[in-house]
C-alpha cells in the first residue's frame, strides 16, 4: 500500500512559491487514459492494517472520503485527517475506542485533526475547479468566437453562460471581476480572487495541463478558454461514451496540438487560391449568369480536401459525397477535379446536348472520377451525386450508393468507401430528411459505418434570418440525436478549419460514427449572384461589404510569418488563372454537350461505348420446372436444425408444400420463385420497407424466427443454392422519404441487383413523393441515369377505408412519358416502348404475370423503374393461382387485367397488351375465353 499521506499531500493548494518546483515534476511521456496515473514516491507507511491483502479497500476508502469525509466512518475520518496534516508514520491511526468509553475519549483521538488546515475548504475547492472544468467542456461553444462578421452568436443567444468565467480577453477587467465575484465568493464555486494564483490538480477527464499535472487557477482558465472559446466550438458532452469523449477532450485540449508546418500552410494556400480564383474566374466571364457561388465559404475547398486527404491516408479508397447547389461548380473544378472546360461548356447557352433527354441546369450535375490523391500518393475515387433543386432530398440516395459500394466490395465496416455529405444551415434546420436519414445511421442494414457531415453555414437561409428560421440554437442540433460531436468553426480562420476536419476524419475512422463540421461563414452575394440581399440584411451586407476576404487575410498572416513573400503569392494566383484561361479557350471548340460525361454512377460494360443498349430484346423469363420445384420446396421447409417456428407457420408452408406438388403457385410463391431463380443467375437481392420480412398482410415470411431463443433467425432464400447470390431482406425504419431514396441510391450502384422498396400500403409513396418526382421518374431524362428501382405498392378497393384504398396509379401513368401523343416505333415493339417511357407500370392480375415481371426487371437490356400495384385480397384468392405451365421456358407475361362485371357476376379476365402508356387501351371481354 502506498503512502497515503503522500496521495493526500498531492492534493493541497500549493502557494506561488512553491508552484515552479511541484510543475518540474512532470507526468511521463506516455498517453493519457481515463485511468487515474498516479507517482508516489514515499515509502510504504508503518500503519499496522496497511498490508497488500488491504490496500485496495483502504484506497477506495480514501477516495470516497475525498469525495465526501461524512461517508466514511468517523475512525477513518480521524486516519484520513491526521495523514492530511502530516502525521507520521504510524500516529495518524487512532484506535476506535471501546465500547464503554465515553464521547470525550473520542474527542480527545482527534487532536491532530484539530490542528490541520480546513481539509474540507481544500476538497471544495478542487471540486469546484473540476466543476468549472467541465462547465468550459459543456458550454464553452456559446462563448466560442463563430461568426466571422462579428455580429451575430452562432447560437442565436448573446448572453455567457453563467457558469462560466470569462477571462479579459473576452470582457472588460471590470465585468471580468464581477462575475468572479458572483462566481466565487460565498457563489456559485466558493473559491476567492486570490485563488487564482493557487495550483490545482488537474482531473483525469481534461488535457490541458499536457505533461503537467497541476496548474494554477489562473493557467487552468486560459487554457480552457484557449481550448473551447476561441475559433472552434465543441459540442460533445452528449455523448455517453467515456473513451469517444476522451478522445475528443485530448484533440482540443491538449496545449499546442494545433500546429502546422510551413508547407502544410502553403498547401492551405494553394488550395484557398484555387477555390477564391476560381469564383473570381467565373463572375469576370459571366457576371450575369446563375453559379450559387463560393464566395463567403472559400474554405470549404480545403476542408473537403483535408478530409479525403485524412480518410484516404486512413485507407479509404472510395468517396461518395452530396451536396446542394451552392460551390458545386468549384467542388467538382478544385475537389473531383472535373476538366474546366467542361464545366465553361455549360455556361454557353448556344450548345445543344448530344444526349436524349431534358439535361439540367449545370448546379445540379454529378461526377464520377479517379485519379490519384497527391497528398497520399494512393488511388481514390470520387463521385458527387446529381441532385435536383430539393436541398437536401439528396443525403439518402447517397448513403445507398455508398452502402451498395460496401457491399459490392465486402467492406463490412466501411473502411474503404465512406460518405461526405454538404448542407446549409437553413435545410439542415429545416428538412425533415435530414432527420431521416441520420436515423438510418446506426440500423444494420442501412449503416454506412459513418458520414462525415460539412454544414455550409451562411447564417441566412435565401431572405431568412436564422431567428426565424429554427427554433434550435445551431442548425446542427439534429445531430445529436445520434450522438455525433459537432465541431462548430469560424470559416475565417482556415488554420482551424483544416483542423477540425482532420479532426472528423480521424474520428469516422477510428469510432465509425457521424461527425459534423459546422463552418460558420456568410455569403457575400444573394441568394444567386442576380438577388439583391440588401432588400431584407442591410446591416449584414453592410458588414459584408467590408469584410476583407478569406484568402487575402491568410496570405497576410503568412506573409507576416514569412511561411511565403509576396512574389511567391502572386505567382501562385498567376498560375491558376492561366489554368481557367487556357482551359476557357478550349471550351470554345466544344460543339456539343455531353450530359454522359456528367454521369455519378457508370456502369462499365452494361451498355456500348456510346451509353446505348446493346439489344432490344429480352429474353425468355420462363423458367425450367426442376428449378421451380427445387425453390418451392426450400420456400416451404426450414433448412436449419433444431430450429422451432410458429404453428401458424408451420400450416403456412405445408400449404405451400401442397402447392408445389400440385405444380401450382399463389403470390407470395411466385415471388419466391422469380427471387430464388435470379439468386442462381447470380443476381443480388435487396427487399427493403417497413415489415417486409414477414410482409404487411402475413404472407411472405423471407424470414423465420425461433420461439425459443431470442433474435436467431433463419433466411431460406438464402440456403437455395451452393453458390447463389445473398439475398438481404430488410424491416426499416418507419419511414418511407428517406428508406425510399437509400434504396434509389442502392440500386444507383449496379445493373446487376434488383432492389425493391416495398410499401407498408401503397398510399404511404406519397410521403416520398420527392423522391419518386425528382429522381425515379425524370433521372434518366435529366442526368442520363438509368436506375432499375422496383416500387412494391399493396393497392385495392379493399374496405382499408379512403388512404388505403388506392396507390394513385393515376398518377404513375400520368407521368410515364411527357408526350401522350407520339406512337411508338413498330420495331421491337415489346421492348422498345418500355424503353421510350420513363418507367413501367403494371398492375399483375396472377402470380405468373408477377413472376415473369420480375424475372424481366433483370432480363431487359435497359433499367427502368418498375412500379407494381400488389394487391391484398389476391394474395389468398383461391382463382388468383398460376400453373406452373405458364412459367415455363418459352412463357411469358401475358398482360392480363382483371375486371369485374356487373352486379353479381364473376370476375372477368382479359388479354391485352401489358401497357405503361398514359392511357389505358380498349379492353374486351370474353367470359368463355380467359
Amino acid at each position: 500500500m502506498f503512502n497515503l499521506r503522500t496521495c493526500a499531500a498531492k492534493l493541497r493548494p500549493l502557494t506561488a512559491s512553491q508552484t515552479v518546483k511541484t510543475i518540474s515534476q512532470q507526468r511521463p511521456a506516455a498517453p493519457r487514459t481515463f485511468h487515474p496515473i498516479r507517482c508516489y514516491s514515499a515509502p510504504v507507511a508503518a500503519e499496522p492494517f496497511l498490508s497488500g491483502t488491504s490496500s485496495n479497500y483502504v484506497e477506495e476508502m480514501y477516495y470516497a472520503w475525498l469525495e465526501n469525509p461524512k461517508s466514511v466512518h468517523k475512525s477513518w475520518d480521524i486516519f484520513f485527517r491526521n495523514a492530511n496534516a502530516g502525521a507520521a508514520p504510524g500516529t495518524a491511526y487512532q484506535s476506535p475506542p471501546p465500547l464503554s468509553s465515553s464521547l470525550s475519549s473520542l474527542s480527545q483521538a482527534q487532536f491532530l485533526v484539530q490542528a490541520q488546515p480546513n481539509v474540507d475548504k481544500l476538497v471544495e475547492d478542487h471540486l469546484a475547479v473540476q466543476s468549472l472544468i467541465r462547465a468550459y467542456q459543456i458550454r464553452g461553444h456559446h462563448v466560442a468566437q463563430l461568426d466571422p462578421l462579428g455580429i451575430l452568436d452562432a447560437d442565436l443567444d448573446s448572453s455567457v453562460p453563467a457558469d462560466i468565467i470569462t477571462s479579459t480577453d473576452k470582457l472588460d477587467l471590470a465585468v471580468f471581476k464581477e462575475r468572479l465575484r458572483v462566481l466565487t465568493v460565498g457563489g456559485f464555486y466558493g473559491l476567492d480572487e486570490s485563488d487564482l494564483d493557487k495550483v490545482f490538480h488537474l482531473p483525469t477527464t481534461t488535457f490541458i495541463g499536457g505533461n503537467e499535472s497541476a496548474l494554477p487557477l489562473r493557467e487552468i482558465i486560459r487554457r480552457l478558454e484557449m481550448a473551447y472559446c476561441q475559433h472552434i466550438g465543441v459540442e460533445f458532452m452528449f455523448i455517453n461514451d467515456l473513451e469517444q469523449c476522451q478522445w475528443i477532450r485530448q484533440k482540443f485540449e491538449t496545449p499546442g496540438i494545433m500546429q502546422f508546418t510551413n508547407e502544410e500552410k502553403r498547401t492551405l494556400l494553394a488550395r484557398l487560391v484555387r477555390s477564391t480564383r476560381f469564383e473570381e474566374f467565373l463572375h469576370r466571364k459571366w457576371s450575369s449568369e446563375k453559379r450559387f457561388g463560393l464566395e463567403g465559404c472559400e474554405v470549404l475547398i480545403p476542408a473537403l480536401k483535408t478530409i479525403i486527404d485524412k480518410s484516404s491516408e486512413k485507407g479509404v479508397d472510395y468517396v461518395i459525397m452530396g451536396m446542394p447547389h451552392r460551390g458545386r461548380l468549384n467542388v467538382l473544378a478544385n475537389v473531383i477535379r472535373k476538366e474546366l472546360e467542361q464545366i465553361f461548356c455549360q455556361f454557353d447557352s448556344k450548345l445543344e446536348a448530344a444526349d436524349e433527354g431534358s439535361g439540367d441546369v449545370k448546379y445540379h450535375l454529378g461526377m464520377y472520377h479517379r485519379r490519384i490523391n497527391r497528398v497520399t500518393d494512393r488511388n481514390i475515387t470520387l463521385s458527387l451525386v446529381a441532385n435536383p433543386s430539393h436541398l437536401e432530398a439528396a443525403d439518402p440516395v447517397v448513403q445507398g450508393k455508398t452502402k451498395a459500394e460496401q457491399f459490392y466490395c465486402g467492406d463490412t465496416e466501411g473502411k474503404k468507401v465512406m460518405s461526405i455529405l454538404l448542407h446549409g444551415d437553413a435545410a439542415f434546420a429545416g428538412q425533415g430528411i435530414v432527420y431521416e436519414t441520420f436515423h438510418l445511421s446506426d440500423l444494420p442494414s442501412y449503416t454506412t459505418h459513418g458520414t462525415v457531415h460539412v454544414v455550409v453555414n451562411n447564417q441566412i437561409g435565401f431572405t431568412t434570418d436564422p431567428r426565424m428560421a429554427r427554433s434550435s440554437p445551431y442548425p446542427t442540433d439534429v445531430a445529436r440525436v445520434v450522438n455525433a460531436p459537432i465541431f462548430h468553426v469560424n470559416a475565417d480562420d482556415p488554420e482551424a478549419v483544416v483542423y477540425v476536419c482532420n479532426v472528423a476524419a480521424e474520428w469516422r475512422s477510428t469510432f465509425h460514427k457521424d461527425v459534423v463540421v459546422d463552418l460558420v461563414c456568410y455569403r457575400r452575394n444573394g441568394h444567386n449572384e442576380m438577388d439583391e440581399p440588401m432588400f431584407t440584411q442591410p446591416l449584414m451586407y453592410k458588414q459584408i461589404r467590408k469584410q476583407k476576404p478569406v484568402l487575402q487575410k491568410y496570405a497576410e498572416l503568412l506573409i507576416s510569418q514569412g511561411v511565403v513573400n509576396q512574389p511567391e503569392y502572386e505567382e501562385e494566383i498567376a498560375k491558376y488563372d492561366k489554368i481557367c484561361e487556357e482551359a476557357h479557350a478550349r471550351s470554345k471548340d466544344e460543339k456539343i454537350l455531353h450530359i454522359k460525361h456528367w454521369l455519378d454512377s457508370p456502369w462499365p460494360g452494361f451498355f456500348t461505348l456510346d451509353g446505348q443498349p446493346r439489344s432490344m430484346s429480352c429474353p425468355s423469363t420462363g423458367l425450367n420446372e426442376e428449378d421451380l420445384t427445387h425453390i418451392g420446396q426450400v420456400a416451404s421447409s426450414v433448412p436449419v436444425e433444431d430450429f422451432t417456428i410458429h404453428g401458424g407457420l408451420s400450416r403456412i408452408l405445408k400449404t405451400r408444400g401442397e402447392m408445389v406438388k400440385n405444380r401450382t403457385v399463389d403470390w407470395a410463391l411466385a415471388e419466391y420463385m422469380a427471387f430464388g431463380s435470379l439468386l442462381k443467375e447470380g443476381i443480388h437481392i435487396r427487399l427493403s420497407g417497413q415489415d417486409v420480412e414477414r410482409g404487411t398482410f402475413s404472407h411472405r415470411h423471407h424470414v423465420l424466427h425461433d420461439q425459443n431463443v431470442d433474435k436467431r433467425t433463419c433466411i431460406p432464400m438464402n440456403h437455395l443454392w451452393p453458390n447463389q447470390a445473398p439475398y438481404t431482406v430488410c424491416n426499416s425504419s418507419l419511414s418511407e422519404y428517406g428508406v425510399l431514396g437509400f434504396e434509389l441510391g442502392f440500386a444507383m450502384a449496379s445493373p446487376n441487383a434488383l432492389v425493391l422498396w416495398e410499401a407498408q400500403f401503397g398510399d404511404f409513396h406519397n410521403t416520398a413523393q420527392c423522391i419518386i418526382d425528382q429522381f425515379i421518374c425524370p433521372g434518366q431524362a435529366k442526368w442520363v441515369r438509368q436506375n432499375g428501382i422496383v416500387l412494391l405498392l399493396p393497392h385495392g378497393m379493399e374496405g382499408m377505408g379512403p388512404e388505403h384504398s388506392s396507390a394513385r396509379p393515376e398518377r404513375f401513368l400520368q407521368m410515364c412519358n411527357d408526350d401522350p401523343d407520339v406512337f411508338p416505333k413498330l420495331d421491337d415493339f415489346d421492348v422498345r416502348q418500355l424503353y421510350d417511357c420513363n418507367w413501367i407500370v403494371v398492375n399483375c392480375s396472377t402470380p405468373a404475370n408477377f413472376f415473369h415481371v420480375l424475372r424481366r426487371q433483370i432480363l431487359l437490356p435497359f433499367r427502368k423503374p418498375l412500379i407494381i400495384f400488389t394487391p391484398k385480397s389476391l394474395l389468398r384468392h383461391p382463382e388468383a393461382r398460376s400453373s406452373f405451365d405458364d412459367m415455363l421456358p418459352g412463357t411469358g407475361s401475358a398482360g392480363r387485367v382483371c375486371l369485374l362485371g356487373g352486379e353479381g357476376q364473376q370476375l372477368v379476365w382479359c388479354k391485352v397488351l401489358l401497357a405503361a402508356s398514359p392511357r389505358w387501351p380498349p379492353l374486351c371481354c370474353n367470359r368463355s375465353n380467359p
